[in-house]
């Protein structure tokens, strides 16, 4: 008998959900696998209006999400929740059904509704997935649960300022998909022109026109991934397309991230866990269009302690973002790329999947 694995995740911001699909698939085999959202489960249509209000807010209001963010540090979340009891009722359902041997959580609510579940089910091993980097929420830090698994030693370190015993943190990167462990990769001393860049918007893009006219000021091709902004923006990003013929490559929703990473020379987008740690695992430098207050402020800060990427909000700031990238034969460029080689994890599910295989009990 393969043993039993649950993941708990959730859709808030893709990179839980994207952690956990790429953890389940590097256990393909392996393992029984149920991935789980007990969010979803328990209550869908307030689940499914809680993750757009979280949009609507991340996007367009970042300032009250952060003050949000800051306030759960304060929360005691070892105490039942009343407006999440459907949830936690969800997760006792998947553990008294599935009976797992073993419990992993990429979202930081799920071990304190676990735990609570050990009083009538018996207890397993918990290791929890942290899909933040540096900037490490408390509702993170102080879950009940047996190891962690980060993304990077920055994140180790920061944890370790908040007393977590060394023993239970293991770095083992974030779950990136399995398939950038075997894409080719554009190397440092690739030709850069033209220089290829990814470009993944927001829905909050009054800029969109003057942010793709400072990307193309240089030379430049772009792919633009309007995603589940499809609707919202297309119209806009089309007319540039028939305006600069051969330059604009439009993509909806696509499942082939690590390709179009592989393949580029930069990535353009916000600081979310998923889209960062893609980028550093395909090997491709970032400069990061909007940031979430709280946990993505980690994330910038680590492509500028790696030195792959930089902050730039505004069309202005991406010209001469780009400008500073390609001068001196991309000089600059050429200096991320290779510093990415050195920090690039693209085996990070694989590896954190071993990891929780070893801490199953033989029978």
């Amino acid at each position: 008998m393969k043993p039993k694995v649950l993941i708990l995740s959730a859709s808030f911001g893709d990179g839980h959900n994207s952690a956990a699909r790429n953890l389940a698939h590097a256990l393909t085999g392996k393992a029984q696998v149920l991935m789980a959202d007990p969010c979803h489960l328990g209550n869908p249509r307030i689940n499914h209006l809680l993750c757009r209000v979280y949009r609507e807010i991340t996007t367009y209001t970042p300032r009250i999400w952060a003050w949000v963010y800051r306030s759960t540090d304060q929360q005691d979340f070892n105490a039942p929740l009343p407006f999440i009891a459907k949830t936690e009722d969800a997760v006792a359902r998947l553990l008294q059904e599935f009976q797992p041997d073993i419990i992993v959580n990429t979202y930081p609510l799920y071990p304190y509704m676990v735990e609570r579940q050990f009083n009538a089910t018996p207890r397993v091993t918990v290791i929890t997935v942290i899909t933040d980097s540096i900037e490490i929420n408390a509702a993170w830090s102080r879950s009940p649960t047996d190891h962690f698994l980060v993304t990077d030693h920055h994140t180790r370190e920061s944890l370790l300022t908040q007393k977590i015993p060394a023993e239970k943190i293991h770095i083992t990167g974030f779950p990136v998909s399995p398939r950038l462990e075997s894409l080719p990769k554009i190397t440092a001393t690739a030709p850069t022109s033209p220089f290829r860049i990814l470009f993944f918007p927001t829905a909050r893009s009054p800029h969109l026109e003057k942010m793709i006219r400072a990307i193309l000021a240089h030379d430049t091709e772009v792919t633009v991934v309007l995603g589940r902004n499809i609707r919202r923006l297309y119209k806009k990003t089309h007319a540039l397309k028939k305006e600069f013929p051969g330059r604009i490559t439009i993509k909806g929703w696509t499942n082939q991230v690590p390709e179009l990473l592989s393949s580029h020379h930069l990535v353009i987008g916000k600081a979310g866990g998923a889209t960062v740690h893609e980028s550093i695992a395909a090997q491709c430098p970032m400069l990061v269009h909007h940031i979430v207050p709280g946990q993505e402020e980690g994330n910038i800060e680590l492509l500028e302690r790696f030195q792959s990427g930089s902050l730039a909000t505004t069309p202005a700031l991406i010209q001469a973002s780009l400008g500073d990238l390609l001068a001196d034969n991309a000089a600059l460029w050429r200096d991320q790329k290779s510093r990415l080689a050195s920090h690039a994890k693209p085996a990070a599910a694989r590896e954190a999947a071993a990891f929780i295989l070893s801490k199953i009990p033989s029978s």
